[in-house]
């Protein structure tokens, strides 16, 4: 379970003054002892989505005692959550979204689990991949191209609701599943909260860029009829592509291993993509294992393929959001997510559901 190898720093990060959490928890005035209020809500936030753990995990066919193994992992989480509370800096504090992940990460490998979304990714992956072609179809049929691309867009944020890390979509999703076309329809109206779609758009037609790194987020959906489609695109346009995922299972995020399996379900005999070349499409491992990324620690395989990278793309809430809105590159970056947590919308000023796209042109 460990990870392998030594990790290493992604060479196109700008270093100064990165720090992998975008919404401050705590200031350094605060009483280092005394939990503070965004630290308390976002240990509520992680307690409220434990019985949506709990029950992926009971039901988890490949762990033996499976129930008495979920409850251990609520009983120690929880007491790991109420210690925090009490002292901000047990467990490793303070707290802050990369810790909170952690620990509950720790805690499912300890008492036995090691994938327990992994059926459910399984058939989200399966259900994505038969819809795949329809939706790249539909927009190769966009002769426009700014039209094109923001429709390519859109369906990145809405395979993107695809999140069973949120204890609200889990929920909603254990009832109705979801349709990725509704989705597309029923994104907020622009402007989103944070919305530089617009110069995004004008960038994309100079095509400047020669390799864009794309670090993945959630199975099904998300990845494979939101951002495999506009992997594609930048693939026809002479762009290369490096898919990073991650090393170990974690919520409902696409794994390494799995990506590589889902693309060899989706590439024809030849090795196209629906008549797209791959073979300027490379998958890294990145040797990340939480559903947020601290980009001072990647993986040397990573590290070598990101290297010439002019377009960084940092997708999902968790690493687009919460720990690297504010990152600066030593190149092009884009993040783009969907505000799926009540606290992060109220952190930008933005409604739950909002979309970001943030755009950052660089300057050397």
């Amino acid at each position: 379970m460990e990870k392998s190898g030594e990790m290493v720093v992604l060479p196109v990060l700008m270093e100064q003054n990165y720090r992998a959490c975008t919404i401050p928890y705590r200031f350094p005035s605060d009483n280092p002892k005394k939990t503070t209020p965004t630290e308390l809500s976002w240990i509520n936030l992680f307690a409220n989505s434990i019985p949506s753990f709990r029950n992926r995990a009971e039901s988890d066919d490949s762990v033996a005692d499976a129930p008495a193994k979920a409850e251990k992992f609520v009983q120690r989480y929880t007491e790991i959550l109420e210690d925090l509370k009490k002292d901000p800096e047990s467990h490793g504090g303070p707290p802050d979204c990369i810790l909170l992940c952690q620990l509950r990460e720790q805690v499912l490998r300890e008492v036995g689990f090691r994938d327990i979304f992994k059926k459910v990714k399984d058939e989200e992956n399966a259900k994505a991949i038969s819809l795949f072609n329809d939706v790249v179809h539909l927009n190769d049929a966009i002769e426009d191209e700014s039209k094109r691309i923001e429709n390519l867009i859109r369906g990145i944020f809405a395979g993107n609701i695809f999140d069973l890390g949120s204890a609200q979509l889990a929920e909603l999703f254990a009832k109705d599943g979801m349709s990725f076309q509704a989705s597309c329809q029923n994104l907020v109206p622009r402007p989103w909260v944070i919305d530089d779609l617009d110069n995004f758009m004008s960038k994309w037609a100079q095509k400047s860029w020669r390799k864009a790194v794309i670090f993945a987020d959630n199975s099904g959906a998300d990845i494979i009829l939101g951002i495999l489609p506009f992997a594609r695109e930048l693939l026809r346009h002479g762009v290369q592509v490096v898919l990073a995922a991650n090393d170990l299972p974690s919520i409902n995020d696409i794994t390494y291993t799995e990506l590589i399996e889902v693309l060899a379900k989706l590439k024809d005999e030849d090795g196209k993509l629906l008549g797209v070349d791959t073979s300027n499409l490379f998958i890294a491992n990145s040797g990340n294992d939480l559903p947020v990324i601290d980009l001072t620690s990647v993986s040397q395989e990573l590290s070598y393929l990101a290297s010439d990278a002019d377009l960084v793309i940092l997708e999902g809430m968790g690493r687009g959001i919460e720990t690297n809105l504010y990152a600066q590159f030593k190149c092009e970056s884009l993040k783009i997510a969907m505000v799926k947590h009540q606290e992060v919308a109220e952190f930008l000023g933005g409604r739950l559901y909002d979309c970001v796209i943030k755009f950052n042109q660089y300057s050397a």
